[in-house]
């Protein structure tokens, strides 16, 4: 018999995570559970910083961004003795069942959490679209349209000064807001994890476009690949464009979540509670084809990722 479950949000915060403490809180209220919201991740849990979450607590929270709750990173959490203590304090304090709210990591502690006797249950938040569970994570629309204004407006100032600029965006080693952003904003390059770096390939596009008769080029970088600022000095170098870098960082990460995530989080936190009820944990929501789904966090955790060959196949016809 399911009486009280928790949320977090763990990781990196993401655009649309306050909508789905909204979701789990009043979808659980509406079947007669009590709801503790869990202060600053995993660390919050293991301290026991716990409060109540009323259907009050949750309002005027689709429009804002970050997490009311807090997020912090905890390393020690994949020791099973750090484990075993957040276990215990949900027990101490009558605590069912457990939604998390994050990414790859965060999932792995719900796992954990699970193989302890919590039915935990993952929400996909995180802006870089890496949980290959899901067709989309919760923050990520909200990342994107970031890039795609930031993009739109500094194409109108390299256009004025013959220029190429750069522009580093997140991802943590998934290209998703990369691809997605390039074709969204028409960019002459994409460089991703999924396409690799070769410099002198670069160099000979840009040339090759300036001989078409280009005055500017956009070339969208996932973090974490190349040092961009020695990138632009050699485009500067080796070809007729002026180069500047612009790096987003957690820029992405802020702002009002769009309606697209603002429903996301809204399904996926329904989805969780009725997992919750059902008696099933160590599993983690999604989206696919526009149907929400559950799969064991183990799984999902082991899937490939998909490589969006047809995105980089229609990039390379369109520019």
């Amino acid at each position: 018999m399911i009486r009280k479950i928790g949320v977090l949000t763990s990781g990196g915060d993401a655009p649309g995570m306050n909508a789905a403490i909204r979701s789990v809180t009043r979808s659980a209220l509406s079947n007669g559970i009590s709801v503790v919201g869990i202060l600053d991740g995993y660390k919050g849990l293991v301290e026991g910083r716990f409060i109540p979450l009323e259907r009050s607590s949750v309002s005027n929270l689709l429009s804002k961004g970050g997490t009311i709750l807090g997020s912090a990173r905890l390393k020690e959490f994949v020791n099973d003795d750090v484990v075993a203590k957040a276990a215990a304090k949900l027990k101490e304090n009558e605590i069912d069942a457990l939604c998390v709210i994050g990414g790859d990591g965060s999932f792995r502690g719900a796992a954990a959490l699970t193989r302890h006797g919590i039915n935990c249950i993952g929400i996909p938040g995180t802006i870089d679209n890496d949980i290959p569970a899901t067709d989309f994570t919760i923050g990520f629309d909200t990342a994107l349209n970031t890039i795609v204004d930031c993009v739109d407006k500094l194409r109108d100032t390299s256009a004025s000064h013959h220029r190429c600029s750069i522009v580093e965006v997140m991802g943590n080693h998934c290209g998703d807001l990369a691809i997605y952003s390039g074709l969204s904003t028409g960019a002459e390059i994409i460089i991703t994890p999924e396409t690799g770096f070769d410099e002198d390939t670069i160099v000979e596009k840009l040339n090759y476009l300036e001989k078409q008769g280009k005055n500017h080029a956009i070339v969208i970088v996932s973090e974490k690949i190349v040092n961009v600022d020695t990138l632009s000095q050699k485009i500067s170098n080796k070809t007729g464009f002026a180069s500047r870098v612009t790096v987003l960082g957690h820029i992405q990460r802020g702002g009002s979540p769009t309606p697209s995530d603002r429903v996301l989080a809204s399904r996926l936190g329904e989805k969780a509670v009725d997992l919750i009820l059902e008696g099933i944990g160590g599993h983690c929501v999604g989206i696919e084809n526009n149907e929400i789904i559950s799969t064991p966090i183990e799984d999902a955790l082991n899937m490939a990722r998909d490589s969006k060959k047809d995105f980089f196949r229609l990039f390379e016809r369109l520019v």
